[in-house]
């Protein structure tokens, strides 16, 4: 693994130099402000100034079924949980399309007390997305929205303790293409339709707030815009939320609430400007310091069919354009969000500053062996990233340290003959819903989309500056 200062790299020594790594097996990371740091010198929190070593990744047996599904790094290990298919808690069949996810502590939540042990248990909740996109009717009742919609989302319960999965249920239904979302604050998930689909008289493409020990009322957020929705990050000062548009172009919004203690009530819809940069991130190799940013007002959030889209009433007040922006998250007054097609080599991480106003591109690919397309990310509590690869071929997890070193952390390496009813090579499914268990950040669950599986990961994270 090998850092590049961030003063004196032209693009074309970059992207040479990348290369040339590439081809010796050699990961880039790029020794720049990323999470936190300051240069190539620049240590992790409290940790070694050393780099980390690449590691090896190597096939690991799942404790559920004893199947290799991936290749981890040596000393980490997994269980799975919710394929598409097994009988949730609440005798629903899980539904397929895994995607976005977040991880909650919830006391008292549901399981907490082990009465063969007499002790309460130290328990997660995990809302994970359903990117089903059909109108064959809702998988659920009483948290529904559009009676024909098949997308939603189901809660996992997690006991850190033990290791395992104890629970889960359907906690939304009747929404399309639940794709990404967001933590909040006030203990619940935000969940976003990657759609403006019309279906009769009922329009799509809305937030919904996901009670991390509950289920949803399955009425939309209108006023958090109605568009092609990914991933939303939420201040937990302001509780002012950020969203982000999967599309071409497409905006990085806020939604500003009226009152702060009504997170999800009246508010502003706005879109972020830069000066006179119309477009952001088609030709940038990075890093870029594009200064201070400044927010447009969004007239209309919830566009109807033939009125003008919430991006172009954006472009056309000043906003920027990216290209595809999708994964976003909060960490220590900074927002990161990624754009799965910006620059040379389709992908791209951002760093926008709450304290500063300031938007930097810290980190673009020189190539897809470096990093491929770009989806969910998520922090540690530690401060370093996973980013989930969807690309082509064989995907990957990557791990993005303080440093800015970065790495393939996991490999999707799922063939399955039958077992679980399921048949085919899977390794090109994507990862998705990367988030990592909020005590103490030792478990980290994420999804393979199809044939949709969770994943729970452990082990020495400290060791790769994870």
């Amino acid at each position: 693994m090998t850092e590049l200062a961030s003063t004196g790299v032209g693009r074309r020594s970059l992207l040479k130099g990348a290369s040339a790594l590439a081809a010796a097996g050699v990961t880039t990371g790029l020794g720049i402000d990323v999470l936190g740091a300051t240069g190539a010198g620049a240590s992790t929190r409290g940790g070694s100034h050393r780099p980390v070593s690449p590691p090896e990744l190597v096939p690991v047996k799942d404790r559920a079924t004893g199947l290799e599904l991936i290749k981890l790094p040596r000393g980490f290990d997994y269980t799975t949980y919710g394929w598409t298919g097994d009988p949730m808690g609440d005798g629903i069949a899980t539904p397929s399309a895994h995607d976005g996810m977040a991880a909650f502590r919830v006391r008292n939540g549901r399981g907490g007390h082990d009465r063969r042990r007499g002790r309460d248990r130290e328990l997660v909740h995990i809302v994970r997305n359903h990117e089903q996109g059909s109108l064959s009717g809702a998988f659920a009742e009483g948290m529904t929205y559009d009676p024909m919609a098949n997308g939603g989302t189901s809660t996992l319960v997690f006991d850190t303790d033990d290791g395992e999965f104890v629970d889960s249920w359907a906690s939304l239904s009747g929404t399309i293409r639940n794709c990404a979302g967001g933590p909040t604050p006030w203990g619940s998930w935000l969940s976003c339709e990657e759609t403006t689909l019309v279906n009769g008289a009922v329009r799509h493409g809305y937030v919904f707030d996901v009670p991390a020990d509950g289920t949803a009322t399955g009425e939309p957020l209108r006023q958090m815009g109605r568009f092609s929705h990914e991933a939303t990050a939420t201040d937990p000062e302001t509780n002012i939320t950020y969203l982000t548009e999967d599309s071409t172009p497409s905006g990085l919004y806020r939604f500003v609430p009226k009152y702060r203690h009504r997170p999800t009530g009246d508010g502003k819809l706005q879109m972020l400007a830069i000066g006179d940069t119309s477009y952001v991130t088609y030709a940038d190799a990075g890093p870029r310091d594009y200064g201070r940013v400044h927010w447009v007002d969004v007239d209309q959030p919830d566009p109807g069919p033939g009125e003008t889209s919430t991006v172009q009433q954006g472009i056309v007040a000043g906003g920027a354009q990216f290209e595809r922006l999708e994964g976003i998250w909060y960490h220590d007054r900074k927002m990161y969000f990624v754009t799965t097609s910006g620059g040379p080599f389709n992908g791209q991480v951002f760093s926008l500053s709450l304290r500063t106003g300031r938007l930097e591109l810290i980190f673009s690919s020189p190539g897809p062996e470096v990093l491929d397309a770009p989806d969910n990310i998520c922090l540690s509590p530690r401060g370093g990233m996973i980013l989930c690869e969807d690309g082509s071929g064989v995907e990957y997890l990557h791990g993005l340290t303080q440093r800015g070193q970065i790495f393939r952390f996991a490999e999707n390496a799922a063939v399955l003959n039958g077992e679980r009813g399921f048949v085919g090579d899977f390794s090109g499914s994507e990862w998705c819903g990367a988030t990592f268990e909020p005590k103490h950040g030792q478990w980290l669950f994420v999804n393979l989309q199809s044939p949709g599986i969770t994943f729970a990961i452990t082990g020495p994270w400290h060791k790769l500056g994870l």
